[in-house]
């Protein structure tokens, strides 16, 4: 698999790469930003993989995040995937603003017509750090941490308790941490995942993982919580997700943050706080 490059952009001494390639789990063309600061030749980069949110693609993150100022200042790469597959001209897939393109939700789909192109977790977690290490050898896939917002904060949440690759650290930004029960998680779980296999929406649930988490417990786990954002009580619950890992021994650092919405700004206010969190564990 080759990636074709549609722009590098020079930003804080490195480069942002705007990439293009033809995913086999996808079975569609998919873009990915990816930020490499500048270091010296031998060196192996760290990597924090990033997961967007509903509607956003691999731009938004990477032009409003502020991630690429802190990993040039730390020495860790960004890689910025989209959020689901674009183009596969499935019926109803654009039909609402949160669910289809734009919301893959970060899960492998099994019901039809999903499930030929709707692979998120596979694609993120698999086939993309796979392919990008075989394109860009100074990229360390076996030093990788991974962090997102909304939907992205907890399809990484998902990513870490599940550990399909071993990631050192995860933070999130007001993620979805127990979807299972609203209305973005059984819209999009219900479609992509089936009306009756609750069993399977518990393998995507942030607050059903934890539960049974049996992986290393001694990395906290980093949330931002915006008091001010619509979303909050509605369809985040991040508080349950908290109250499901209790045992977790590293703990679950949930910081509620008055006046702050859902939006970049707000993201941009504490990216520093995540972007140190994640350089002491890749060993920065």
């Amino acid at each position: 698999m080759s990636f074709k490059t549609n722009a590098t952009i020079a930003q804080f001494g490195g480069q942002l790469l705007k990439l293009t390639h033809d995913s086999k789990v996808t079975k569609t063309p998919m873009n990915v930003n990816v930020f490499i600061p500048s270091v010296k030749k031998a060196s192996k980069l760290p990597v924090l993989v990033y997961l967007s949110g509903l509607t956003c693609t691999p731009d938004n993150a990477s032009e409003k995040s502020f991630f690429q100022y802190f990993a040039s200042k730390f020495g860790f790469a960004i890689v910025f995937p989209d959020t689901s597959p674009r183009g596969a001209d499935i019926a109803g897939e654009n039909d609402s603003w949160d669910f289809g393109t734009g919301a893959g939700f970060y899960v492998d789909a099994i019901q039809e017509p999903w499930s030929k192109n709707y692979n998120m977790f596979s694609y993120v977690h698999k086939e993309l750090p796979e392919e990008l290490a075989k394109a860009y050898p100074q990229l360390d896939f076996d030093n990788v941490s991974i962090t997102g917002h909304s939907m992205g904060g907890m399809g990484a949440l998902v990513g870490f308790l599940r550990q399909p690759r071993p990631y050192k650290a995860v933070s999130a930004f007001a993620p979805i941490g127990n979807p299972s029960v609203v209305q973005w998680g059984e819209k999009n779980f219900g479609n992509y995942l089936g009306e009756e296999n609750k069993s399977k929406w518990a393998e995507y649930d942030p607050t059903e993982l934890i539960k049974k988490y049996k992986g290393d417990d001694s990395t906290p786990i980093l949330i931002h919580q915006g008091l001010g954002d619509n979303f909050y009580e509605a369809q985040l619950k991040p508080q349950n997700f908290v109250d499901a890992g209790k045992h977790y021994k590293g703990g679950i650092d949930l910081r509620l943050v008055d006046g702050y919405d859902h939006s970049y700004f707000f993201i941009s206010s504490f990216v520093e706080e995540h972007a140190k969190h994640h350089a002491r564990y890749l060993g920065l």
